[in-house]
């Protein structure tokens, strides 16, 4: 595939990563629906696994989410800005400390956030942990799925025959 070919997908990766933060929003659909778009436009082995091991990461995100309490983080305080700083956060996170700097990079998105919003240490640092208690962690483990996906999308685009 063409970069032409390319960008429509990535542009829908994009669309299902900030997808996830938005409650309501079918984010990780998208981001499936992006792999499913591009494994079909380029039949090769390759895209078939990705799509194959982005089924799989989704499924056992969603396994994971139903062990966790519902969402209810408008009850906690937690703010759109304060779900766009977290997001952010695990997307540099994610690349500048491969993979694994999603986690500390939404923690520290959100409680940049709060910081901001309350001035304070110690306001901040409750704040998140009550965030994170009422659905941040089921936000937060959504994101760090379709994070893989699209890393491995990436890769494969990049590095793949």
């Amino acid at each position: 595939m063409g970069a032409w070919e390319l960008l429509p997908v990535g542009v829908v990766l994009l669309l299902g990563l900030s997808g996830v933060l938005v409650p309501g929003a079918p984010g990780s659909w998208l981001v499936w629906a992006a792999v499913l778009w591009w494994a079909f436009e380029d039949p090769q082995a390759l895209s078939w696994a990705v799509l194959v091991g982005a089924t799989a990461v989704l499924f056992l995100a969603q396994v994971i989410r139903w062990q966790l309490p519902p969402r209810r983080l408008r009850a906690s305080g937690a703010t759109p800005r304060m779900a766009a700083y977290a997001g952010v956060g695990a997307l540099l996170g994610f690349f500048l400390l491969p993979v694994l700097g999603a986690i500390p990079g939404y923690l520290g998105g959100a409680y940049l956030a709060e910081r901001l919003r309350l001035g304070g240490h110690g306001e901040a640092k409750a704040s998140v942990r009550s965030v994170m208690r009422a659905g941040g962690t089921s936000v937060l483990v959504e994101l760090f799925a379709c994070l893989l996906i699209a890393g491995a999308w990436l890769g494969a685009v990049i590095w793949g025959p």
